[in-house]
């Protein structure tokens, strides 16, 4: 038996079978064997049949007998029934819709019941209402007694514990139809009782002793972390939950050790490109943000003073800026930007060095380029705009303020030549056609995918590679920053530019909507305008079984428009529009012409409009907290007071205190601390989408656990950048980059 060997090899599985463990990731020993229980239950905590009370969730052990399908007397329903009987007694259990229980479980069978015991109102009969079913292979001993059993064998639990303390506690594992936890239990026993060939000492070694810990010793002794084998008896048969613990955190430092591994030697391939130096003396770049028509907060200086401090040495830059909606990354990367652009390109006293900025959309693109010729108006230089659907360039031969549009092709030669040293785009700024002459920085905006392989096409054939800048309002706990984003120094804008007012957030149910609409009437009499975001486009198919039920915009603003707010023109956003409908309606709404603008979650991201003082959310529980946070940071734009009105649907109280958390966070940081604290690391925003396991989300709640990872990660990296002395965690390492896709 082999960590790589497939199950097939060692199990005789159903067609069924195959397919379920395929979509539970488990194809070979080794993903068995990393197939951790979720949770544990303790056979000590046991009730026999003859302790059991109604209404109860309660666990018994016993034979079953008397299996039968039938249907209900008055509903027809079928089901299977039978009985379970132990020493002290014995219970009915029935399955409601699911009368095949009755031919899959052998009559007389040793069995584990699990459920809620109910009781008939009429004999105060108690029965299990679909309880959850195992077979055992045999019945616990008093308070429990493991059932990988302690017979002596050298992988037996026994061998790796003190004492002879009984094994109460057993595995519950994710389980996929057609594999149940238990098959999965008696599955992990098996590899562990299996033999692993013969050790050099001659004697047969069992198959936990062939597997090696990719995980270097001394890193093991100074975290107190248990090594491979112990770890892996602990997870699946610990003999207290402390055991359980301890594996736990072993591999979840040895998950997020493994991805820091991947991104510091990132960051490492990336420093060795020689960059432009950029070195600007502060009173300059003082000078250039003095015109600003706001003064910098604190955390934009440092972070101005970090990206120029970067500038000045001899390999390329790679720093992500992270701040609320509103924090002002925008003049961060303006200011960065000067110091770029008014510096002359090495062994030359002519020309300028060039920027890239790069937008997730065209609207956002165009927002910025009419930001940057603020910013750059009285300065002798060239801002270029490339987009799907034009070009743009600033400023005009023929009126020395403003734009005009151009042809593609002159754009590109002029950014070839060196003419334009700001290009704003989308993600056409990275394609083969796009050449720059001397292309020194590039900022990132809202691109969580541009990793290391897009960087690479940044690089120029003489192996100069520009600064990088990435900047993103996403709210990401510190600890997911620290890790995904391993390879980029992080720097923070925590702090509100002076006069912005916090918004008030209210979440509103369905009979306070009425009122609602009042205070919003009275903001748009007031002079200012509001969104109206709704989570689809047009009525969902009622022919649809699973449709969900939930607001659209076309038909909102029908409604709007009609029964609400007749007197305000009302127009409607959403991705299926042209990219210059979408334009057109946009500028109608920042020139005040519309005064409500009903969209989808297209506006999320970066769209400016400072009068817009409203927003409403409609059936807000279908929207992440993250990114209800960034819809209403549409509204924060200016010193008006800000309202944002969250509507939801349901009544419960799990989706309200969730949603009223947008009430109590100060700030976007504390809000994706509170997700990934209350709602679950399995829950948190991008978890899956990024691939990692929900173990090593729940290591990110732990701050103190990540930065060890990154810092032995990093130590180990400058002392062996290939792991040419470390091949099994190179191995290991290379494994774990397939299955992460940060890119």
């Amino acid at each position: 038996m082999r960590l790589n060997s497939s199950i097939e090899e060692h199990f005789r599985l159903a067609p069924t079978q195959k397919a379920a463990l395929k979509k539970l990731g488990v194809t070979t020993v080794g993903d068995l064997l990393y197939h951790f229980p979720v949770r544990y239950g303790d056979t000590s905590e046991m009730r026999t049949i003859a302790s059991l009370v109604g209404g109860e969730l309660a666990v018994v052990f016993g034979k079953i007998s008397g299996l039968k399908m039938s249907k209900g007397f008055r509903t027809k329903i079928a089901m299977a029934e039978g009985w379970v009987e132990d020493d002290t007694g014995k219970i009915k259990a029935v399955w409601f819709n699911q009368p095949y229980l009755a031919k899959m479980t052998a009559e007389g069978a040793l069995v584990r019941i699990e459920g809620k015991v109910s009781e008939r109102k009429k004999n105060s009969e108690l029965y299990f209402s679909n309880p959850k079913i195992e077979m055992v292979n045999k019945l616990p001993i008093g308070v429990g007694d493991s059932l990988f059993g302690a017979d002596g064998d050298p992988s037996s639990r026994a061998k790796l514990t003190t004492g002879q303390e009984r094994h109460t506690l057993y595995p519950v594992y994710p389980e996929s139809r057609g594999i149940t936890s238990n098959w999965l239990y008696h599955a992990v026993g098996k590899i562990f009782s299996a033999k692993g060939g013969s050790a050099s000492s001659g004697k047969v070694e069992s198959f936990l002793d062939t597997v090696k810990d990719p995980i270097p010793p001394d890193i093991l002794e100074k975290y107190n972390l248990p090594g491979i084998k112990t770890a892996l008896v602990w997870i699946h048969a610990p003999q207290k939950v402390a055991d359980a613990a301890a594996a736990r955190k072993r591999f979840a430092f040895e998950e997020v050790f493994l991805i820091q591994l991947e991104k510091q030697r990132a960051k490492k391939d990336w420093q060795k490109n020689p960059s432009f130096i950029i070195d600007h003396a502060e009173e300059h770049i003082k000078k250039f943000t003095s015109r600003f028509s706001f003064p910098l907060t604190s955390t934009q200086e440092h972070a101005i003073a970090a990206i120029l401090a970067d500038f000045k040495k001899n390999f390329a830059m790679s720093r992500l800026l992270e701040g609320d909606v509103g924090s002002g990354k925008t003049a961060v990367a303006a200011a960065t930007a000067y110091a770029a652009v008014t510096t002359k390109p090495r062994n030359q006293n002519f020309g300028n060095l060039q920027i890239a900025y790069m937008c997730p959309t065209e609207i956002l693109a165009k927002q910025h380029f009419d930001s940057f010729i603020q910013y750059f108006s009285h300065l002798p230089i060239n801002i270029g705009l490339i987009t799907s659907s034009g070009c743009r360039k600033f400023p005009s031969k023929i009126a020395p303020n403003g734009w005009t549009n151009i042809s593609r092709n002159q754009l590109l030669k002029w950014v070839a030549n060196g003419e334009i040293p700001i290009l704003i785009g989308t993600h056409a700024l990275i394609q083969k056609s796009v050449k720059f002459k001397n292309l020194a920085y590039v900022i990132i905006d809202e691109q969580h995918r541009f990793g290391t392989a897009q960087r690479q096409k940044l690089v120029r054939k003489d192996h100069i590679a520009p600064h990088l800048l990435s900047m993103t309002a996403t709210p990401i706990p510190r600890t997911l920053a620290l890790t995904i984003y391993g390879d980029l120094d992080l720097t923070l804008l925590d702090e509100m530019p002076p006069g912005r007012k916090p918004i008030i957030t209210a979440v509103v149910k369905p009979e306070e909507r009425n009122a609602t609409y009042e205070k919003i009437r009275k903001e748009l009499q007031d002079g200012r305008q509001a969104f109206v975001i709704c989570p689809r486009i047009e009525e969902p198919d009622p022919d649809k079984e699973f449709a969900l039920q939930v607001k659209s915009a076309k038909t909102e603003a029908k409604r709007l428009k009609e029964k609400v707010f007749p007197e305000f023109e009302i127009a409607v956003m959403h991705s299926k529009l042209k990219d210059s409908e979408k334009e057109k309606v946009m500028e109608q709404f920042k020139d005040g012409e519309i005064h409500i603008l009903v969209s989808t979650s297209v506006v999320e991201v970066g769209v400016n409009v400072p009068n817009a003082t409203v927003i409403v959310v409609e059936s807000a529980e279908r929207f992440g907290l993250a990114q209800l946070h960034q819809l209403r940071g549409r509204v924060i734009r200016s010193t008006y007071q800000a309202y944002c009105y969250v509507f939801a649907e349901t009544k419960t109280a799990k989706t309200l205190d969730r949603l009223k958390a947008l009430q109590t966070a100060k700030n976007g940081f504390e809000l994706a601390e509170y997700d990934l604290k209350f709602r679950g690391a399995g829950e948190l925003s991008g978890g899956k989408q990024w691939g990692i396991s929900d173990m090593a989300m729940e290591a990110l709640q732990n701050l103190k656990m990540v930065e060890a990872a990154r810092l032995e990660a990093a130590r180990l990296i400058a002392l062996d950048e290939t792991l040419s002395r470390h091949p099994l965690l190179a191995e290991h390492v290379k494994n774990r980059s397939a299955e992460i896709h940060f890119e």
